[in-house]
């Protein structure tokens, strides 16, 4: 299960919804071995695509080195679709090199009637989906 603070949470959606109609995309560092997102990280989609994400090669680099130097880990990688449902297309299975991480992909298409956008959290082992709770909580 995915525990997630509301305001995590909601810079999470703000963020896809700010980027749309492109896809939008980033981390949630953690401290190493907590499975606790704290560190919000809007990383730039290098595609600028509304079908599909890239992190900027450089920028992913740079991330990687600062979590490193501060004892942090991926604990969330997002995501958005902009005209599909939140759940993780082929692509993105095959790019999911985290195992420990939680891959939340909000859509901001209303493909089910239930709103303006859906939030959903995936774990991603050897091309395995496996959807996951959401606990959204006021704080650690």
């Amino acid at each position: 299960m995915l525990t997630i603070t509301q305001a995590l949470y909601d810079k999470i959606v703000a963020h896809a919804r700010e980027d749309h109609p492109d896809e939008a995309c980033g981390v949630i560092a953690g401290p190493a071995g907590t499975d606790r997102p704290e560190r919000f990280i809007p990383m730039l989609n290098a595609a600028r695509s509304p079908t599909f994400y890239e992190f900027d090669s450089q920028d992913l680099l740079k991330l990687y080195r600062e979590m490193d130097d501060n004892d942090e880990e991926p604990v969330v990688i997002y995501h958005s679709h902009t005209a599909t449902e939140a759940y993780p297309s082929r692509t993105d299975i095959s790019y999911a090199n985290e195992p420990g991480a939680h891959y939340v992909l909000v859509s901001t298409a209303d493909t089910d009637g239930a709103g303006e956008f859906q939030f959903r959290s995936y774990r991603i082992v050897d091309g395995e989906v496996t959807e996951e709770d959401v606990e959204v909580v006021a704080a650690y």
